[in-house]
């Protein structure tokens, strides 16, 4: 099984949402989690509410980049630009992506945060398909 981290800033939006899409939906070929590089310790309850509306149930928690450390990823994809700067340079061999979402928190609007999921559902598939064989 594939692994794949998803890393951003607070770990509290995008890259949840993205752990758990690809959980949900691509379980059987990848193993994903989510980070911060500045954690904001908590799930945004919008973004589970926005998983919620399309069947997936998240029940992840908001964790520090430095957890991982150690671990082999075959995949790292930042989904916001400040964490593709802070990118921790220990993440291994695993090739590294940039993909940046807008972050729904910005505005607090449901309509937000279903627009950036379903982004992430239909990109962060393709983006696994193409960049690890």
């Amino acid at each position: 099984m594939k692994k794949v981290l998803f890393l951003c800033t607070g770990n509290s939006c995008r890259s949840q949402m993205a752990e758990a899409i690809v959980n949900a939906r691509l379980g059987r070929e990848w193993q994903a989690v989510s980070a911060g590089t500045k954690p904001a310790g908590y799930i945004h309850p919008k973004a589970l509410e926005a998983l919620a509306e399309i069947g997936i149930r998240h029940t992840g928690r908001s964790k520090r980049a430095d957890e991982f450390q150690g671990v082999d990823f075959d995949l790292v994809v930042t989904v916001c630009d400040s964490a593709a700067e802070e990118c921790p340079v220990w993440l291994g061999k695993g090739k590294r992506i940039h993909h940046s979402f807008f972050d729904p928190a910005a505005t607090d609007d449901m309509v937000d945060f279903r627009r950036v999921r379903d982004e992430i559902a239909k990109i962060i598939p393709q983006i696994l398909t193409q960049s690890v064989s």
